[in-house]
């Protein structure tokens, strides 16, 4: 007799389904799949539909309030949350808020799934996330979410947890790289550009460098935050397996 502990069926299921090749669609659900997280396709034209950010949408703004000065009406907009909220009531409809995001994120990545965009993503990209930060190629997806929406990011890792992808420990370092700097792309493209165009009185820019090169110092501090777990959590794991 064996004394070796079975795996549940379900952590068995998941593993024959990650093992099989995922086929020409797998790729290109794969490719499709990065392309609608990583707001590539923002724009104003038809094929921003494919991004998710533009099928996110945002919620419309009502009337906040309205006063009169000197016989004119001026009126104050907000969204349906309001401003000037507090404690638990604000922060139960803030969580609503997050509602369609989540919602949308793990619905695609399951359409996303079904077509064998996590068995590609886990083939091609393994063998480097593993020896960068100890992570499995399936976390591909949530990782080029992240980097646009922190809602998306967390949704996905949720579902890599649930499905059993992921350890304890692996949650721990794709949790640091992910909120180091969170939604580092849809943040800093969308507030930080603007530095890059301010000049000073000679007319030379202020911001001596480019977006690409402050875009790559973020993702190295994301990594060097993940490798930081990393370290923490070999360090955890020595001592309880020397007992």
């Amino acid at each position: 007799m064996s004394d070796t502990p079975k795996k549940p069926a379900a952590d068995q299921s998941a593993e024959a389904e990650l093992s099989k090749a995922p086929g020409i669609g797998g790729y290109i659900s794969f490719i499709v799949a990065i392309l609608f997280f990583s707001g590539l396709l923002i724009t104003d034209k038809w094929w921003g539909i494919f991004d998710y950010t533009i099928l996110n949408g945002s919620f419309g703004n009502v009337v906040a309030n309205v006063t009169d000065k000197g016989g004119e009406l001026s009126t104050t907009f907000s969204n349906f949350r309001g401003k000037g909220g507090s404690g638990a009531i604000d922060g139960f409809v803030f969580a609503l808020t997050l509602v369609p995001s989540i919602m949308l994120a793990t619905a695609m990545i399951a359409v996303f799934e079904y077509y064998g965009a996590i068995r590609a993503a886990t083939r091609v990209l393994n063998p480097i996330l593993r020896p960068l930060m100890g992570l499995p190629g399936s976390t591909s997806l949530a990782i080029v979410a992240s980097l646009q929406s922190t809602d998306a990011g967390a949704a996905l890792t949720r579902a890599l947890k649930d499905r059993g992808e992921l350890t304890e420990d692996e949650v721990s370092i794709f949790a640091t790289f992910q909120m180091t700097a969170d939604a580092a792309l849809g943040n800093f493209l969308a507030t930080g550009v603007v530095f890059f165009t301010l000049k000073n009185a000679a007319g030379d820019l202020v911001v001596p460098t480019t977006i690409g090169v402050c875009l790559g110092i973020i993702l190295l501090g994301k990594v060097f935050a993940a490798n930081v777990m990393r370290l923490l959590c070999l360090r955890r794991r020595k001592p309880s397996a020397a007992a």
